[in-house]
């Protein structure tokens, strides 16, 4: 058996990188593509590896004779018109080999984990291109294939239909041809549709064209889900690579962390550490948004004014008295802005707040209680001799789950007029409190006897839509109302932000419903975080648990959950406010999803009983 791989291309959409080496020549965390392919390809014991060439021939070959150390003889096929020409004239130049000897053929901008090749290798058909279930993330040809791995239909781009993703397979481009395949099938109709369609095209459409032969000769052959791969086309392609790629558990929870969310692009990897509310939004209303995408798309959002009045209709409050943003992010940042002395923080909490104020601006308070907990009282006794213009008070707190009661609350809101101190309370995660104790401060009585009281409310973790980037932010305090209006640009929420707000009342009672289901799940789970040996889980009334794991490293956790597991999770040891104790906390999600990290934690901790 042979390889080919085709490198002819110039690679232009990696720019700068690309300038004077060739594509495969980019490295993924300091290694190129081209040395971890052909490392790979040498351990089949291969009588030869035969490249395709083209631009930057003579350094890609430099590059190989003086940096690479293999057994498998490599030889060289040149593409002359590289600049001219696609993948299938490159082929078609290398077809003699093709007619020599089994092949394996693959493109030179893959990168894919070791037992790729061997998947393929050992498998008894005899000519295979290698699939994957199709995801978000990937671009190119796809195929349609029945129970028995025929595969009944390659689609290009132009026939894709997002309609029936469902039904489409990506091509890993790898295959497996035997000599029999290409002489009888593949290299006729690679040299006839080459003659009658011209040298710029791609070689995938051969075998659009044999699959529809009643004897194709060649299945596909799905790809094993434990194994790795992408396809680097661009700077982009680069970067997710590398966090996927990299063999480093700590530098890869690094690099995934960093990234802030687009997970989307991780299909496999399950999401504990950002915080949504897993049963909403219903079926339902994501069908009535998906019916009104193209307008929505093609429409501008409506102006601050009326967006402000959507949200006033949804919370039961006057217009003046609420502002919507894109995001809480955007009104903390504002917020925190406008405020010129010195502000109360709780530590450990959500950092957002801090970290939109200079040092020296923050009087830290401490909970020393187990847990992280405290009290209104606690607050109060703390504060009442300090020199503070704002308190920040998150509640339910991120990421202990403590949580004030309403009638604690009153007397903190008392105790702050009388003190002339600014009260700002997030209240992203209230509504997850079990019932009886769920309240919300976004209350028009409420915010017109309490004129010092800014009320912030991220929608994202509550209603499920983190995307639409929607919060909001409740005020009777006209001069901070101002001082936002005038921050925020008039179209500072998208269309679909829009129209969310505009329909989600109809939807009220599935979104209780949804919060019931979830309170449910919550008890579940925290009794199962329970029964982990050495998982220390606290009561917490909203959509996180935090857990204490005295006798284990977190750091060492959360690198081994992502990196073996998938499962990303939040390590806070490295928070301000833990001092490096080990602590974790973890997103509620649905019961399939929880049972598959307690499963995880079980195998590395252990059960306790």
């Amino acid at each position: 058996m042979q390889a080919v791989i085709l490198a002819a291309g110039m690679g232009k959409r990696l720019k700068d990188l690309t300038k004077e080496s060739t594509k495969c020549m980019v490295p993924v965390n300091g290694i190129p593509l081209i040395n971890r392919v052909l490392r790979q390809l040498d351990s089949l014991s291969l009588d030869r590896i035969v490249l395709v060439v083209g631009y930057k021939a003579e350094v890609l070959k430099d590059h190989i004779s003086s940096n690479i150390r293999i057994k498998t003889p490599i030889e060289y096929v040149e593409n002359p018109v590289y600049d001219k020409t696609n993948n299938i004239y490159s082929l078609y130049l290398a077809r003699d080999y093709l007619l020599r000897d089994n092949t394996l053929l693959l493109e030179s901008d893959l990168i894919f984990d070791d037992g790729v090749l061997n998947q393929i290798v050992s498998d008894p058909y005899p000519s295979l291109a290698l699939v994957d279930k199709y995801e978000s993330w990937m671009d190119g040809t796809v195929v349609t294939i029945d129970e028995e791995c025929n595969i009944t239909r390659f689609v290009d781009k132009e026939h894709f239909k997002f309609s029936k993703i469902k039904e489409y397979y990506k091509t890993v481009n790898i295959y497996k041809f035997s000599k029999e395949f290409s002489s009888t099938h593949y290299v006729p109709f690679l040299e006839a549709y080459s003659t009658a369609l011209g040298k710029n095209e791609y070689y995938e459409q051969v075998l659009k064209v044999i699959a529809y032969l009643n004897d194709s000769q060649i299945k596909a052959l799905v790809l094993n889900k434990k194994y790795r791969w992408y396809e680097i086309d661009d700077i982009q392609d680069l970067d997710i690579a590398e966090s996927i790629f990299t063999e480093d558990p700590r530098d890869k929870n690094k690099r995934i962390q960093a990234r802030y969310g687009g997970f989307w692009r991780y299909p496999n990897m399950l999401d504990f550490c950002y915080l949504v509310n897993p049963y909403y939004p219903p079926k339902k209303l994501v069908n009535e948004i998906e019916a009104n995408f193209k307008i929505l798309m093609e429409s501008y959002p409506s102006g601050q004014r009326v967006n402000n009045l959507l949200a006033a209709k949804n919370f039961g409050v006057r217009r003046n008295q609420i502002m919507v943003g894109n995001g809480a992010a955007e009104l903390i940042n504002i917020v925190m802005r406008s405020i010129t002395g010195k502000v109360g923080i709780i530590l450990p909490s959500f950092e957002e707040y801090v970290n939109r104020l200079e040092n020296g601006r923050t009087v830290v308070f401490f909970p020393e209680a187990e847990g992280f907990v405290y009290s209104a009282d606690d607050l109060i006794r703390f504060y009442d001799d300090k020199n503070i213009e704002a308190l920040v008070l998150v509640n339910p707190d991120n990421p202990s789950g403590s949580f004030i009661r309403r009638g604690e609350m009153d007397g903190l809101l008392k105790w702050a007029a009388e003190k002339g101190i600014l009260l700002i309370v997030d209240e992203s995660f209230v509504d997850f409190a079990e019932v009886g104790l769920s309240y919300t401060l976004i209350d028009s009585a409420v915010l017109d006897e309490n004129p010092n009281l800014v009320v912030i409310k991220s929608i994202s973790k509550s209603y499920g839509v983190p995307g639409f980037r929607l919060g909001v932010m409740a005020t009777s305090n006209s001069l901070i109302m101002e001082k936002v209006a005038k921050e925020i640009s008039i179209w500072n929420i998208n269309s679909f932000g829009e129209f969310f707000m505009q329909i989600e009342e109809k939807y009220h009672k599935d979104y209780l419903a949804a919060l019931d289901r979830f309170r449910a799940e919550r008890e579940r789970f925290f009794f199962a975080l329970s029964e982990i040996k050495g998982v220390f889980p606290f009561k917490s009334q909203a959509n996180y648990i935090m857990c204490n794991i005295p006798d284990y490293d977190c750091s060492v956790l959360t690198e081994k959950l992502l990196s073996e597991y998938g499962i990303l999770i939040k390590n806070l040891s490295t928070k301000r406010g833990f001092e490096g104790r080990n602590y974790i906390r973890v997103a509620i999600r649905t019961k399939e999803d929880n049972d598959r990290l307690l499963a995880a934690l079980k195998t590395i901790l252990g059960a306790r009983r």
